[in-house]
């Protein structure tokens, strides 16, 4: 497995991340069993960072990566944590509360419920509103003075945020998310992340399996029912999208959900693309990807196959809209 910096201040971490949410019930039910050895069989492929929130399934995932991690060696992975998201019984998390005296009692919960005695990137879902980020960074600074917190990271915020957070503490790396169809951090965000010297670890670069050639509408709990690009004529018309990268990817002799994650690794080498596989045979098909290189001619095929605004729908509910830093 290739490796890549989180920013000049980060960790050294693999070229594919594993990102957790799904094993948690978010996309439908996941079996414990297969997700704990995918988290494994992840590790032994060389996988290093591994990304959770506290709030995914309300604990459930941190408990889960805690029973999938014992007894490894706890230099031998690289924790991103995400916390701020308040829900309910039943509900989504729709709010945050990131003051810092919450960003402590968080910490101190995600600690106990992984087992560890230390986070590697400690970052808040999203903007608190309610919340200077200065006064939410400063909390985590002490955290990372403390040892608790290894390095600083941000979640879906806009360069201004960016710049005021890594005035106050060295920013690691912005989690935003970032596919061929979620484009928007390329206009402003990411020319500020290089300027500063911050990577970007992309989420959704399948587009919550949208992208990846195995998307099944009607699987009972699936919360992506509920965005409008998983909805009526959006999802046909976002499904046909797929049928045009399938020909490209067919061409090249490699899968879709391939050809789309080496896409986004494509961007630069500041870029770091999470998978979120809960199963061990979709990961086995993106681990592949790590080692795709798509040649310029190739890149530029796929970007004018899928131009920025080629799907419809937002990338979310919108009740959720209001806390992105960007837009689609």
């Amino acid at each position: 497995m290739q490796t890549r910096t989180l920013g000049t201040t980060g960790p050294t971490v693999s070229a594919l991340g594993l990102g957790a949410m799904s094993m948690s019930g978010s996309y439908g039910h996941a079996d414990r069993a297969e997700a704990v050895a995918t988290v494994h069989a992840a590790l032994d492929a060389g996988v290093t960072l591994i990304d959770t929130g506290d709030f995914y399934g309300m604990g459930h995932n941190e408990l889960l990566l805690a029973e999938a991690l014992r007894g490894r060696d706890r230099d031998g992975y690289v924790l991103s944590v995400k916390f701020g998201g308040l829900g309910g019984p039943g509900l989504p998390p729709l709010t945050q509360d990131c003051r810092p005296v919450a960003v402590k009692n968080f910490l101190a919960y995600s600690l106990t419920r992984l087992g560890v005695d230390h986070v590697d990137v400690y970052r808040p879902a999203r903007l608190d509103s309610q919340v200077p980020i200065e006064d939410t960074v400063g909390a985590i600074s002490e955290m990372i003075d403390a040892g608790y917190v290894r390095h600083l990271g941000l979640s879906e915020v806009d360069a201004a945020t960016v710049r005021r957070a890594h005035a106050v503490h060295p920013v690691a790396d912005l989690q935003i998310e970032y596919s061929l169809i979620s484009r928007a951090v390329e206009a402003e965000v990411l020319p500020t992340l290089r300027e500063l010297g911050i990577g970007l670890t992309a989420y959704g670069v399948l587009a919550r399996g949208l992208l990846s050639g195995h998307y099944e509408p009607g699987r009972p709990g699936d919360a992506r029912t509920r965005s409008p690009r998983f909805s009526g004529e959006n999802l046909t018309h976002n499904l046909g999208l797929v049928e045009t990268l399938r020909a490209l990817a067919a061409e090249r002799g490699v899968t879709v959900a391939q050809l789309v994650i080496a896409w986004v690794a494509a961007q630069g080498d500041d870029v770091v693309p999470l998978v979120g596989a809960r199963t061990r045979e979709r990961l086995a098909e993106a681990l592949p990807a790590a080692d795709l290189a798509l040649c310029p001619a190739e890149l530029a095929a796929i970007t004018d196959a899928l131009p920025a605004g080629s799907a419809r729908g937002d990338r979310y509910p919108s009740a959720f809209m209001g806390a992105l830093g960007v837009g689609n």
